[in-house]
Parts: structure tokens; sequence; C-alpha cells
């Protein structure tokens, strides 16, 4: 079922819709700042499983968990660094994703985590309009995997198709390239996907030295 999700005055029975859904343990797609993703309460590990299953991927690749705020980190990961607080203050909302070390008491199942968490703050209305009313969700982009990426809800109906409960049509995505991702549990940043945040960006905020390199794509 594909929703119109482009106009806050009149969106409301759309975001309904959507959040009844991730209420019920059922898979949604809606638009980000970067792509479109696929996601569900990340507290449910039966949806985690549905959403990785829609898009051919399994367990050793756990899904990222949108939140509607850095306020949320907290309550999710230990040890924050300062640099990665830095990026986080600096980047948030927007397309860098962090991966932290998880809180141990939370109940969830993600996949191989290795005990961390990937966080990130969508720079997306229809995103953070739905996060504030269901919490945190694991979201991974919306394309099976080895396939195109979705920038917009056609692209993402065309491959995962009868697997998503409500799809959100907010428009194309403003970036249309994935998130950066880096891994903040050591002394230094490191870099792992260099996607629509480039390096030279985030060491004008933590530093040069604070910055190693790695794959990119």
């Amino acid at each position: 079922m594909i929703l119109p999700a482009i106009d806050p005055a009149t969106w409301g029975p759309s975001i309904d819709a959507a959040v009844h859904a991730v209420e019920r343990g059922e898979a949604v797609v809606f638009p980000t700042d970067t792509l479109y993703g696929i996601g569900c309460d990340a507290f449910r590990p039966e949806a985690v499983e549905a959403i990785l299953a829609a898009k051919g991927r399994g367990r050793e690749m756990p899904p990222p968990v949108l939140i509607p705020s850095a306020g949320t980190v907290d309550g999710i990961a230990r040890d924050v660094p300062d640099h990665i607080r830095a990026l986080m203050d600096a980047f948030w909302p927007g397309p860098l994703t962090i991966i932290v070390n998880a809180q141990p008491s939370l109940a969830w199942d993600l996949g191989e985590t290795g005990g961390t968490v990937a966080l990130r703050v969508p720079a997306h209305p229809v995103a953070l309009a739905l996060l504030l009313r269901t919490g945190p969700m694991a979201v991974t982009s919306a394309n099976r995997t080895g396939g195109p990426v979705a920038t917009s809800v056609e692209g993402a109906e065309w491959q995962l198709g009868t697997s998503v409960a409500v799809y959100l049509d907010g428009g194309e995505t403003p970036i249309g390239l994935p998130s950066t991702i880096v891994v903040g549990t050591g002394d230094r940043i490191r870099i792992v996907r260099e996607g629509a945040l480039h390096r030279d960006e985030l060491e004008a905020v933590a530093g040069k030295g604070a910055v190693d390199g790695g794959s990119s794509g």
C-alpha cells in the first residue's frame, strides 16, 4: 500500500498507518535524506529478521538503527567518545552513521553485531515524524541486495513488493547517496564507507589525526 507523505498538512493518516504497521511488527518503507529505507521496530527480533529477508540479507549484516534525535543515543549506546559526539553535533540530523558500543541491557536482536550498534538521525521530515512516534527503528536501504538503490517509492516497491505493509511516498530523496559510516568504538574514527559525507568534512570537525582511512564506496 503506497500512501502519500509529501505535505505535512495532509500526511497525518499516512503516518498513522505506518505507525500502526510498525506496532504490529510489520515492515514499512519511507524516505530519508539519503535513500528510501525499509524499517521496523528495532525491539522486535522477528520483524528485524523479516526486513533482512526482504532485502536478501543475513544476520551477518545487521541493520542500522534510526533514531529521532541525538538525545536518544545514551539510552542505546555506551562509552561514546568525545570525537564521535562532536561529529553527531556537526552532522545530525544528516547522512552520518556511527557505529558505537551498544548498551548490553537492551532487549533486542539485530543480528551479529559484536556488541555494537550503528546509529543515525536522518534529516527528512517524514522519517522524523515517523521516528518520533515509533522510537528506534531498524532500517536498511529499501532495495534488494545487489539491486539499484531506491531514491523514489516506486523504486523501492518494484524491488520489495508485498514484503512491505506500508510505503510512504515522500517524493525523490534529496541526497540520493548512502550515508557515510564511521566506527567510533576506539581512540580514532575509522571510515568504513564514504558516502554523502567525505573524509575532509569529518576531519574539519574531528581533526586530521582523529580520522583513519578505510574502504570507500
